[in-house]
C-alpha cells in the first residue's frame, strides 16, 4: 500500500501495522500546517512593514485620507482666523471642543507674539496634541514661519505624529486630502505666488464631492471692514470655477456671501439659505474672530448673507461645519457661534461639484432641507 500526502511518500510493508501509518500521517500533516501558518505570518509582517515605512515623512499611504473619497457621517469642521495668545483665544478652543470639532482649519494669525511653541502648547492643552489642526500662513505669522522652531514646522510635527499626509510647501502652497474633504492652503498676499494658477490645477486634478480653499488676506469687496485689496481676484475665481468654498480671515469679524456666479462682480447666483454649490458656484465667508479683537462694519452689499461685527455686538466664536449629514455625502450643515453660545448665522449647503446631489440627499427625511427651504 502506498499512501501520499503532499510530497511525502511512505511505503507501507505487512509488518507496519495501521495504528503506526496513522501516527506517521498526522505528524505530516502538522508539519505541513506548520510551514503555512508561518508563511502566512510573514506575509502579514510585510504588510505591516510597507504601511508603516513611510510615517515621519508626511506620507502615510495606509492612511483613510489617501485610499478614500468618503466623508465620515457627520464631519465637522471648525473655521477660525486671528486668534491670539491668551484668554480669548483659548475661549475658543474650548468652544471647539466642546461643540465636538474633528478637524480645526485656522486661516492665519496665529499667538501675535511670534511664539510658535508656546502657540501649539496653547492648542495642545485644550484639544491635544494629536488633534488635527491645519492652517494657512498669516500676515503675522511671517516673522517665525520658516526653520525649525517655525510655526510651519509645528504644523508639519502634528501631521506626521499623525500620520497624515500633504503635498507642496504647507500652509503657503499646499493641499491636504484627510477624511474625503479635499484641501487647498495658500498665502496670496502673504507669501509666495502663482496662487491663482495653483489653486485651478489642483481643483481639476480632484474630484471630491467637497473643496475648501484656505488663505488670510482678503479683497476689500470680501469684507466689511477697513481692508484694501490684498490679494487679488484671481485666488477667489480659480477657487470658484472649481466649486470650492473660500475660508479667509483678517478682518476681524464675521462675515458670508450669498452663493456667487462672479465674485470678482459679486453676482448673486442665489440668495437662498441653502447654497447649492458647482464648479461655477460658490460662496466665501470671513471667520476672523478667533480671539485677538473685533472690529466693527464699515461696508455693505447686497451679497451678504450674514455679517457679525461690534456693531452687532458680536462675541468671539467659530464657523462649525459638518459635513455627511446624516449619511447625505453632498450635504452639509454650517453656523457660527460664539463663546457665550449665541448663534450669528446657520445654512445649508448641496455639493454638486461631482454631480446632482438631488441622488445623494435624502430630501424627504433630512430635516434640514425642510427647515430652510428650497427657494
Amino acid at each position: 500500500m502506498r499512501l501520499q500526502t503532499g510530497r511525502l511518500r511512505l511505503m507501507a510493508s505487512p509488518s507496519v501495522n495501521a495504528q503506526k501509518v496513522a501516527i506517521i500521517i498526522r505528524a505530516a500533516r502538522g508539519a505541513i500546517m506548520s510551514a503555512i501558518v508561518a508563511k502566512m505570518t510573514l506575509i502579514l509582517f510585510c504588510g505591516i512593514a510597507a504601511a508603516v515605512v513611510c510615517i515621519g515623512c508626511g506620507k502615510n499611504p495606509s492612511d483613510p485620507s489617501r485610499s478614500s473619497r468618503d466623508v465620515p457621517e457627520n464631519f465637522k469642521i471648525a473655521f477660525i482666523g486671528d486668534q491670539g495668545y491668551g484668554a480669548n483665544g483659548r475661549a475658543v478652543l474650548t468652544l471647539i471642543k466642546n461643540e465636538g470639532a474633528d478637524l480645526v482649519m485656522h486661516q492665519g494669525d496665529f499667538d501675535y507674539n511670534d511664539d510658535p511653541a508656546a502657540w501649539d502648547a496653547q492648542i495642545n492643552d485644550i484639544l491635544g496634541s494629536y488633534f488635527p489642526y491645519f492652517a494657512s500662513v498669516g500676515n503675522h505669522d511671517e516673522a517665525k514661519w520658516g526653520g525649525t522652531n517655525g510655526y510651519q514646522q509645528f504644523l508639519k510635527n502634528r501631521l506626521n505624529r499623525l500620520g497624515i499626509a500633504w503635498e507642496g510647501d504647507l500652509g503657503v502652497k499646499s493641499t491636504i486630502k484627510y477624511k474625503g474633504i479635499f484641501m487647498v492652503f495658500v498665502g496670496p498676499g502673504t507669501m509666495g505666488s502663482g496662487h491663482d494658477a495653483y489653486i485651478r490645477q489642483q481643483l481639476a486634478a480632484d474630484h471630491s464631492i467637497w473643496s475648501i480653499c484656505s488663505w488670510h488676506k482678503n479683497m476689500q469687496n470680501m469684507q466689511v471692514g477697513g481692508k484694501s485689496d490684498e490679494t487679488g481676484w484671481g485666488v477667489y475665481e480659480a477657487a470658484r470655477e472649481g466649486g470650492a468654498i473660500i475660508a479667509t480671515a483678517h478682518e476681524h469679524s464675521y462675515s458670508r456671501t450669498h452663493l456667487l456666479s462672479s465674485i470678482s462682480n459679486q453676482t448673486v447666483a442665489s440668495q437662498s439659505n441653502t447654497l447649492v454649490i458647482s464648479k461655477g458656484k460658490t460662496f466665501v465667508f470671513v471667520s476672523g474672530l478667533g480671539g485677538q479683537n473685533i472690529r466693527d462694519q464699515e461696508r455693505s452689499g447686497n451679497w451678504w448673507a450674514s455679517v457679525y461685527t461690534s456693531t452687532q455686538g458680536a462675541n468671539y466664536g467659530a464657523l462649525f461645519g459638518t459635513f455627511n449629514v446624516d449619511g447625505s455625502p453632498n450635504l452639509a450643515s454650517f453656523y457660527f457661534k460664539d463663546i457665550g453660545g449665541n448663534i450669528a448665522d446657520r445654512f445649508v449647503v448641496q455639493s454638486e461639484v461631482e454631480g446632482n446631489a438631488a441622488s445623494s440627499v435624502n430630501r424627504a427625511t433630512n430635516p434640514l432641507l425642510t427647515f430652510f427651504g428650497q427657494d
